[in-house]
């Protein structure tokens, strides 16, 4: 991530890593991307150093933001789609380790033989307590008796 960051004039820029982190996502970024990323990196990097508007960014957030501000993320498409990328890699990293962190407490060796749609459904309202706080006892009884017709009364 810090090979982007604007801090001390770029410093820390490194085309390598960021073309192999380009070849690490091949489902986002196509061949002609990298091709062109190779390209537009050295582009990028020259132009953002010479701009003074660049000068005192604190982190590739506010990069980001001054991209978009200035419309340089139309000239450096495949730059700013790496820059995304870097942006949502740690909120997607900690959101995979929640969920199995989740799971590793759900399926415990008491509960080893759940399936798969049991555990699905643990899961989701494991994970996602925030939006099951609004729900209540008596809508979840009503859409249960509406799904099929029971034998005894609930």
């Amino acid at each position: 991530m810090e090979t982007l960051s604007p801090c001390d004039s770029f410093s820390s820029f490194d085309k390598g890593k960021l073309l192999k982190l380009s070849e690490i996502y091949k489902n986002d970024f196509k061949d002609s991307d990298r091709a062109q990323l190779n390209g537009q990196l050295d582009i990028y990097y020259h132009s953002l150093l010479n701009d003074e508007r660049f000068f005192n960014l604190k982190g590739i957030e506010d990069l980001s933001c001054l991209l978009v501000e200035t419309g340089k993320h139309f000239s450096f498409p495949v730059v700013y789609k790496l820059l995304k990328l870097i942006l949502v890699l740690p909120v997607a990293t900690a959101t995979v380790e929640r969920c199995f962190s989740t799971m590793k407490f759900l399926k415990t060796d008491l509960r080893n033989r759940i399936g798969d749609d049991f555990m699905n459904g643990a899961l989701i309202c494991s994970v996602k307590k925030e939006a099951l706080e609004n729900v209540t006892t008596e809508n979840i009884i009503t859409r249960f008796r509406k799904m099929k017709e029971r034998r005894g009364e609930l």
